[in-house]
């Protein structure tokens, strides 16, 4: 069976969604179909830990629309329809099912799932966070006077460890750097969200990775580190990163690598393709790299972007955001702008102990590329503008000298 739509977007999360109603924003009349390979309705997935894992809120509080949302902008949703398939040549995504749509543009939407530990699959016991379905399971998991060792100490682990604690369990984060997020922001921060989760009762292992992950005899599980010390606990929740939904558009000619590659438009290697969210790698000409960024706000801004560019072929945007995520631990606010690095001079011009609050500037070359805020909102949306307008080092030291 074949069927028809003018523009197909494969990926039914906030990039897919958003790229719909943004035609819809820009007047666009014509067909618009959104194929989603999970059974549910679209919804948000970093409220999964910040909402329905920390909060306790309920499946329906993460939903992005509803289907009289979608039936009344006239957006097509396929659910439980996953592409495996795509010719660029013919303009078509074949389904698992068989089914076959044509399209005139194609937005590649699909995501990333989580890396998967090969030392720790899924089962009973080992949790892995992505859907709806893995947020609630995990709650339960976690409520109450459990053992939950965390995989992990990036945004995703870190958040979960403090849902954990939250709900009184013992929590163990293992982390292979040697402070939680001093991959990207370096020692000294890294030292400082140390003590954040410190202070709240989680015991941090770092600089060990996991090297197996099995049954205590007990009915637990038994985390076994690189250097042979065991951990036994109820739960393992690993949080390890992820990967982009790209295997199914294997042989299609596209250029794929850690994500579908477009150019600065967001137009992937062929005509009427393009890719948003968490698959899209492209040419961020603000910073001079190419990135490929797994944030919510960057999938909301690059939607706009590519609905704009599909219908203004001869007059596109370049899409170059300046990165911004936000996570929420222990009651705090973490926010990053830019695109800071380890390697990056630091420079801590706020640090407020007794309200808990730090903002450390990322320089690299004489010049400001980011900015790490704790509980400093307000300071750090001051600095998402000020490298949005390449406001100078000088400049920005300044503010913080007034």
């Amino acid at each position: 069976m074949t069927d028809r739509s003018d523009v197909l977007i494969v990926g039914g999360s906030i990039a897919g969604v958003r790229t719909a109603e943004g035609l819809r924003r820009l007047s666009f009349e014509g067909s618009i179909t959104v194929l989603e390979a999970g059974p549910d309705l679209p919804y948000d997935r970093p409220a999964l830990s910040k909402q329905v894992l920390a909060g306790g809120e309920s499946a329906e509080s993460v939903r992005l629309r509803s289907q009289a949302d979608l039936d009344k902008a006239r957006i097509e949703l396929r659910r439980g329809c996953r592409g495996v398939g795509l010719d660029v040549d013919a303009r078509t995504v074949r389904l698992d099912d068989g089914t076959v749509i044509e399209y005139s543009d194609l937005v590649i939407a699909t995501g990333s799932a989580p890396r998967r530990l090969p030392t720790a699959p899924a089962g009973p016991g080992v949790h892995y966070l992505r859907t709806v379905r893995d947020a609630l399971d995990l709650r339960d998991a976690i409520d109450g006077p459990v053992r939950v060792v965390v995989v992990g100490a990036g945004f995703i682990g870190s958040e979960v460890a403090a849902a954990a604690a939250a709900r009184s369990a013992s929590v163990t984060v293992v982390e292979p750097y040697a402070f939680p997020l001093s991959r990207v922001l370096g020692d000294l921060v890294g030292k400082r969200l140390a003590r954040l989760h410190e202070s709240k009762g989680v015991q941090l292992v770092l600089g060990r990775s996991v090297r197996e992950v099995g049954d205590d005899g007990a009915g637990g599980k038994r985390v076994v580190l690189d250097d042979g010390t065991t951990l036994d606990c109820d739960v393992v929740v690993v949080g390890v990163g992820a990967i982009p939904h790209t295997d199914w558009l294997a042989g299609s000619g596209l250029d794929v690598a850690d994500g579908v590659v477009c150019d600065e438009f967001c137009r992937a290697s062929a005509p009427h393709v393009f890719a948003a969210g968490d698959v899209a790698r492209w040419p961020n000409e603000l910073f001079a790299e190419s990135m490929r960024i797994e944030h919510w706000t960057n999938a909301v801004e690059q939607a706009g972007v590519v609905a704009w560019n599909i219908l203004h072929p001869d007059n596109p945007r370049a899409y170059a955001p300046v990165p911004y995520v936000w996570s929420d631990q222990y009651g705090s606010r973490l926010q990053i702008v830019g695109r800071p690095r380890a390697e990056d001079e630091v420079r801590i011009v706020l640090d407020d102990p007794a309200g808990d609050s730090l903002v450390a500037l990322y320089v690299r070359d004489q010049g400001l590329v980011g900015a790490f805020g704790l509980n400093a909102p307000s300071r750090m949306l001051v600095l998402r503008r000020s490298l949005a307008a390449r406001a100078s080092l000088d400049e920005v030291m300044a503010t913080f000298t007034l």
